[in-house]
């Protein structure tokens, strides 16, 4: 789901702190690219050989892609690029290159069909995500593809904008949903889009429809029957996109972090927070520790977003690497937005409620605030695809007035401008104006009806995308497998060995994934203050 001045969706990916790291415009789960620099090529010898494809595709083995972070798995990669047209509908105009990076499996006689991931954000790097993917296990027994949608991080073009991301990591102590504050970041984004346009971009090319063709076009490049998708967060969307309109040599589809294109958008974001947020206020209220020391948290948080939206409060409060204190605003709008992302460290959130309810407002503050001013954070993800998507198939098909009923159907006494502005997605609409892009055809919207074999994962306290969304998903794949991982946040493969063993196991075995690990699973045991 990757933050207008408010965060949107971040990181997405991924997981606490990493996720509050990159609570950056627009990413879902956020992005872990940084600072250019290239990564040596694997050791390996490169996969594949120069090969074309009728889509325009043309794969050329190389070096491995640019790094923001070290990534030793890269040393024994197999790389190259993809190069693709911008757009296919002008199928001799500009030319675009996608990094590609393929993990070896673990095993010594791999199986034929490799997994190929499909990164959040949306604007994440998928070759930043590799270090996810080889923790979790998914290259045991098959090779794990990894290539950069279209403007992302490693790509080139990378359609990246530090001053958005500065503008964010500087305004902190700016009154969160503030009008001013949401004038200031358009304005951002419009010299951000205005920079892209200059250097060559067209800013209608970089949305999922394209990706999709991407993915088909790198498959028939490398000369692959047959092969796996893995799609966490925001890849969710597009996994879908992608099976509904190529379907062909798809054996199977993970996903995770469930955001059906059908629903992409600012009212099933309030849906997720209501359903997340309660998710832990309830598995709170089961523990007597915890209900005994923070009775009604569900009733107190509500109370604290409309105080706090009504009479801001600023704090000032001390974040690893910077030398100087940061002051930080919290309004109604921030505290939304900081649970959403705090679900990842759900044993710490009763605790931050509490105190900020008696008067400290240090543990909210310190965590926003360092997620917003980390590294990780700044010049990593791809603004022209985080509003090629929200611009061309998102805000075109639901209104603001559509958001503000959403938000008030699932949290009734919050004020209109808490509600104006979804968690993670602050100010998308008039962002969305000022990128001034054309909408997707209506079919972006249409739901995926497919027999290919899938299993859809959704963590009980996801709050980004809504552990509802994956049952949704599933209605109309006639052989999935939906499976709901409870007490774990958006993108249970980050967070749960349970998540691990039943993914592996699926691509293993797509019609009998191993799924007896949930019943041993247990809530965390939230942390009691002295």
């Amino acid at each position: 789901m990757t933050s207008p001045t408010p965060p949107r969706h971040g990181r997405p990916l991924r997981r606490l702190p990493a996720a509050l790291a990159g609570a950056t415009a627009g990413a879902l789960v956020l992005g872990l690219a940084a600072l250019p620099a290239r990564a040596e090529s694997g050791t390996g010898a490169p996969l594949g050989t120069v090969a074309r494809t009728a889509g325009g595709g043309h794969f050329e083995p190389g070096p491995c892609p640019r790094t923001a972070d070290p990534i030793p798995d890269l040393a024994r990669a197999h790389c190259g690029t993809l190069t693709v047209p911008e757009k296919r509908s002008r199928r001799h105009g500009r030319k675009i290159t996608l990094a590609v990076a393929i993990i070896p499996a673990v095993a010594k006689r791999p199986a034929s069909d490799p997994i190929v991931w499909l990164a959040g954000g949306p604007g994440d790097d998928a070759v930043s995500e590799i270090p996810m993917a080889v923790a979790g296990g998914l290259n045991r027994d098959r090779d794990v593809i990894f290539m950069s949608q279209r403007g992302t991080y490693s790509a080139d073009p990378e359609l990246t904008c530090r001053n958005v991301d500065e503008f964010v990591a500087n305004s902190l102590d700016l009154v969160f949903g503030a009008p001013s504050t949401g004038r200031l970041h358009v304005q951002e984004t419009r010299r951000c889009r205005d920079q892209l346009v200059s250097r060559g971009a067209d800013l209608s090319a970089y949305n999922g429809t394209e990706s999709s063709a991407d993915y088909d076009d790198l498959r028939k490049a490398l000369g692959i029957k047959q092969w796996n998708v893995f799609g966490i967060s925001y890849g969710t969307d597009l996994a879908l996109q992608y099976m509904r309109l190529h379907p062909k040599g798809i054996r199977s589809v993970g996903i995770d972090g469930v955001l059906p294109p059908a629903l992409a958008g600012g009212a099933v974001t309030w849906k997720a927070a209501r359903e997340g947020f309660d998710s832990i206020f309830k598995t709170c209220a089961e523990q007597p520790a915890c209900n005994t020391r923070y009775p009604n948290l569900k009733d107190t948080f509500e109370r604290l977003v409309v105080e706090l939206e009504a009479r801001p409060i600023t704090t000032t409060v001390t974040v690893p690497g910077r030398p100087e204190p940061v002051k930080v605003t919290l309004d109604g709008g921030l505290l939304v937005n900081w649970l959403t992302f705090a679900s990842h460290l759900a044993a710490g959130v009763p605790r931050s409620i509490d105190e900020l309810a008696h008067g400290n407002p240090q543990r909210i503050a310190e965590q926003y605030a360092g997620g917003k001013l980390s590294p990780q954070a700044i010049g990593r993800v791809s603004h022209g695809l985080v509003f090629g998507i929200f611009c061309s198939e998102w805000t075109p098909f639901e209104s603001e007035a559509d958001v503000i009923r959403a938000g008030r159907r699932a949290f009734p006494s919050f004020p209109r401008s808490v509600l104006a502005n979804a968690p993670l997605l602050s100010w998308m609409h008039a962002d969305c104006r000022a990128w001034d892009i054309p909408a997707a055809p209506r079919s972006i919207r249409k739901v995926t009806r497919s027999d290919i074999p899938t299993l859809v994962l959704s963590g009980g306290f996801d709050s980004q995308t809504a552990p509802s969304s994956g049952p949704y998903a599933a209605r109309t794949l006639s052989r999935s497998v939906a499976v709901t991982v409870p007490y774990v946040a958006h993108v249970v493969f980050a967070d749960s060995k349970c998540a691990q063993t039943m993914t592996v196991s699926f691509f293993d075995r797509p019609d009998a994934p191993d799924t007896r690990c949930l019943a041993g699973l247990q809530p965390p045991t939230f942390e009691i203050a002295p």
